[in-house]
């Protein structure tokens, strides 16, 4: 028999950023384990993809996908009313949508660029957490606590990733915001937790995975011997969503092969 507290039957998991790479990862291990996602994604057709994977790793769910900019604050507060009009409840919320802008040296960086980077990854996940709370909140003082705020931030708010302050600052901003929610909202029985990626194959990777002089540079420093892959955050995800960890806040998952400490 499974451990019972990683059964997730009942429970909804939103997921931003949801429709690929590591918050696919996630959605489909929180599908497999019994419960419910939502994914927001910018692209309707990859939307739609992902949601066959999710629907495929758990049939017995009730799944669902939404076209969402997570910068776009109104449209972030539409597409959470929609998800509970689906779902009627969201259990676990993970900020996985973010995006990276590597190339300019920090001295030629532009304001448009520092800006776009934030409003995705600082700007979308307040706006992403905030409705998150409010409803979270509203369940606990209905007699139902219970939430899971899951931020997506990276190694690079650990390390010193030249020409991408903005994406290191983004990174680390989101950490610090997650210990802050962790202490507020502790009383709703809502726990708050940052993962952190290390060098991982998703579309972000992809340019830099395919440069022989960034993999001969990084794979030697790598203990694993390799990439991460999405599937590697399916545990962490359903383990963060379960009743196993209504303890475990205010923590810094770092998963990454070994690669920082090495």
């Amino acid at each position: 028999m499974a451990y019972q507290p990683f059964d997730l039957t009942g429970k909804v998991a939103l997921i931003t950023g949801g429709n690929g790479g590591i918050g696919l990862g996630f959605g489909e291990a929180i599908a497999a384990a019994g419960g419910d996602v939502c994914i927001w994604g910018r692209k309707s057709g990859k939307n739609d993809e992902a949601l066959e994977k999710i629907r495929a790793a758990g049939p017995s769910g009730t799944h669902s996908a939404l076209v969402c900019d997570v910068a776009d604050e109104a449209d972030v507060d539409k597409c959470f009313a929609e998800t509970l009009e689906k779902h009627g409840r969201v259990d676990g919320c993970f900020a996985n949508a973010g995006v990276s802008a590597r190339g300019n040296a920090f001295t030629d960086m532009t304001i448009k660029e520092w800006r776009h980077v934030m409003s995705v990854n600082m700007e979308g996940c307040f706006f992403t957490f905030r409705a998150a709370t409010r409803h979270m909140v509203e369940r606990s003082k209905n007699g139902d606590p219970f939430g899971r705020l899951v931020g997506t931030a990276s190694l690079a708010a650990l390390s010193g990733p030249a020409r991408n302050e903005h994406y290191a600052a983004s990174k680390g901003g989101l950490v610090s915001m997650m210990n802050a929610l962790a202490v507020e909202f502790a009383r709703h029985g809502v726990t708050a937790n940052s993962i952190l990626p290390g060098w991982i194959e998703t579309e972000m990777t992809e340019a830099a995975f395919a440069d022989p002089r960034f993999s001969g540079n990084v794979m030697p420093r790598m203990p694993m011997r390799r990439w991460g892959k999405p599937e590697d955050f399916g545990g962490i995800a359903v383990y963060i969503m379960s009743e196993a960890s209504s303890f475990h806040t205010a923590e810094s998952f770092l998963i990454d092969g070994g690669y920082w400490v090495f």
